[in-house]
């Protein structure tokens, strides 16, 4: 098990690595090895999002009944009263269908079911088993169904799926070498930090590397690098990728108490937290966890300084130490080179 933080500015990267990439071989950890990023997708996906909306493709205000008739529905459900901005921001109330799907849960569900492909309609049916969390608008609660409807939304609109708009519209325009959306390919390419999780149960941890990112999808699907990670969110932050007005939008946050275990005082906005720092104001970011993987991130509102952290292990349940101490080194960071200006 590994961990690896890449810490950039203008002028320069720092690394630091431990531990291992596989315990079978002992192979040490390396900067250029690739990982699952889970939610850190939602950030990607956003931005496919808002960059439809500043092409007059859709709009915010859009309801998920406008674009995908009778998919929420059931159950106290009702896509006519969730828009666009809802999903992004995680006020629609939807219950998050990860709660119930053993794969990425348990240990039996895992070894069981790591090769299945699902479809997204799959997904959003199990949330819709359930009645939603709350009224849309009325709460913020993080819900994965959000960013499966929000992928099912960017397809109708283009006609291509979410990883293919992307895979186009951001990962081959900004050289992401070492990153991609492979759908239902259950293995990492190339050079890759093997992931392992307990599931929370007790036993030894398992190597959970391989898993079809189809139960993941648009919520968490994801395969990158720090670096190439570190070049998106820099990217982003600078107007690269979306207009002004879009930019704006991102960056609209609503109160996320939910985190406040981890991080307090968090504020999220469309596909991205706000979260305050130490020394005064705050960075954004998006942290993900999947069986076997924990990426945290962290970016100047400028986009000037990027910090990754990659940590291998039981990212299924992460404890509370372990995420406290990679929030710090961020903050660490940041903070020194906010001071360093």
């Amino acid at each position: 098990m590994g961990v690896l933080a890449q810490s950039s500015g203008p002028q320069s990267s720092r690394y630091a690595t431990v531990g291992v990439a596989d315990t079978a071989t002992k192979r040490p950890v390396r900067p250029g090895d690739r990982f699952r990023i889970a939610s850190v997708t939602k950030t990607f996906v956003s931005t496919v999002v808002l960059q439809l909306a500043g092409e007059g493709r859709l709009s915010l205000d859009d309801t998920v009944e406008d674009w995908l008739p009778g998919v929420i529905s059931g159950n106290g459900n009702d896509g006519g009263r969730i828009t666009v901005r809802h999903l992004l921001n995680h006020t629609s109330g939807l219950y998050s269908y990860t709660r119930d799907i053993p794969v990425l849960n348990t240990r039996a569900g895992y070894l069981a079911q790591r090769y299945t492909t699902w479809t997204d309609s799959q997904l959003v049916g199990m949330a819709m088993r359930h009645a939603p969390d709350f009224a849309p608008g009325t709460g913020w609660a993080y819900s994965n169904t959000n960013y499966i409807v929000a992928g099912m939304i960017i397809e109708k609109a283009t006609g291509n799926t979410w990883e293919r708009e992307v895979t186009r519209r951001i990962v081959r325009p900004l050289h992401l070498r070492h990153t991609s959306a492979p759908a239902t390919r259950p293995d990492i390419p190339g050079n890759h930090l093997k992931g392992y999780s307990a599931f929370d149960d007790g036993k030894p941890a398992i190597d959970v590397t391989e898993f079809n990112p189809s139960a993941a999808g648009a919520a968490g699907g994801m395969i990158s690098t720090s670096a190439d990670l570190t070049r998106f969110y820099s990217a982003l932050m600078k107007g690269r990728l979306l207009k002004p007005a879009q930019m704006a939008e991102m960056r609209t946050t609503v109160r996320a108490a939910q985190l406040d275990a981890v991080w307090p005082g968090v504020r999220y906005g469309l596909g991205l937290m706000q979260v305050p720092l130490s020394c005064g104001g705050s960075y954004y970011s998006h942290a993900g966890d999947i069986a076997g993987y924990m990426t945290r991130t962290g970016v100047s509102g400028d986009g000037r300084h990027v910090v990754v952290v990659e940590a291998t292990g039981d990212g299924s349940a992460p404890d509370l130490d372990t995420m406290h101490v990679t929030n710090t080194l961020i903050d660490e960071q940041l903070c020194a080179a906010d001071r360093e200006r």
